[in-house]
């Protein structure tokens, strides 16, 4: 078959395969194909199968074995009560058949629960968190626990989840109190709830955003700097827990500040710290003008929030 090598590849691959057609290896393997799919048209449910799919013939015989993994994962499908014990080769997937231009073309396609996952997470695409745990990322309203002692803050919560949808930002929330209250929680579940609605949220926890940003390059900087800078929603997690310095508190902290009060960006903050109690936070360092920029950061923090006090048992224990 020398003379194959002045031919085009595609025009190789024919002669091949009619020279293929011409051998008894050929001519067995069809016929052990035609025997394979008449007996797998004896089980009622794959014919039933194939009958659905209306393709030719030879296609069929072409595509026998990759008909058979369909049908089968159909089949686990059937039984199959939830993503956590599917048994198809992609979990969630069911790799599918569709004809197209005289032939099959095979693709993956999501299954109920599958299509159910994605659309109860395709809020998380709004979502932007920096160094907070799983139960804050889905933190949900449903799950706050509703005492006396959170009354207020709920009720705010729900007036702002309305007030916004109504197009009116208005003020966020410094949310303060005892440690481990369930104040991160509350605003993160309001956010997730909005997030859900298709708006745009940052849930930040502010020490480790410090450190984290003070080591970062010039692209990477930018990058975090701008994401909780222009979000328009942003928590700012546990102010008042860092180490205060006057880079991160006039040069990060008060330019962040100062353009969402500009834009009228609703912001929240966390804390264990009054805001009266932060301003001193923001005074602790060697600089004697620190107490004029500590004021000018509170000043800020008060025109883009309200202050409401939350003590509370600790529920973390």
């Amino acid at each position: 078959m020398k003379y194959l090598n002045n031919l085009p590849r595609g025009d190789i691959m024919k002669k091949i395969i009619d020279e293929l057609k011409k051998t008894n290896t050929y001519i067995n393997t069809h016929i052990s194909l035609e025997d394979n799919f008449e007996k797998l048209l004896n089980d009622k449910d794959f014919k039933a199968f194939i009958l659905v799919l209306d393709l030719n013939h030879n296609l069929i015989i072409k595509n026998l074995s990759k008909l058979k993994t369909t049908f089968n994962e159909l089949k686990n499908c059937k039984e199959c009560k939830s993503l956590l014990v599917c048994k198809n080769n992609l979990q969630g997937f069911v790799y599918y058949p569709e004809a197209y231009n005289e032939n099959i073309i095979f693709s993956y396609m999501p299954c109920k629960y599958q299509k159910d996952y994605i659309n109860n997470n395709k809020h998380k695409n709004n979502i932007y968190c920096f160094d907070v745990n799983e139960e804050i990322k889905n933190a949900k309203m449903s799950s706050i626990y509703k005492d006396e002692v959170r009354f207020e803050v709920v009720k705010w919560i729900n007036k702002f989840i309305k007030s916004y949808e109504s197009k009116n930002n208005g003020k966020g929330l410094y949310l303060h109190g005892s440690f481990g209250c369930g104040k991160t929680y509350m605003i993160s579940a309001m956010l997730n709830e909005l997030a859900k609605k298709g708006v745009k949220i940052a849930i930040v926890y502010y020490p480790e955003f410090l450190r984290n940003l003070k080591s970062s390059f010039d692209d990477d900087f930018d990058f975090k700097f701008k994401k909780i800078q222009t979000s328009p929603l942003l928590l700012l997690d546990d102010i008042g827990a860092e180490n205060v310095t006057s880079w991160n508190r006039d040069e990060v902290l008060g330019t962040i500040l100062q353009y969402r009060m500009e834009e009228k960006l609703p912001t929240f903050f966390t804390s264990n710290l009054s805001i009266d109690d932060l301003e001193k936070h923001f005074a602790q360092t060697k600089d004697i003008e620190d107490k004029l920029k500590a004021r000018r950061i509170i000043e800020r923090i008060r025109q883009l929030s309200n202050e409401i006090k939350l003590v509370g048992e600790n529920k973390r224990k």
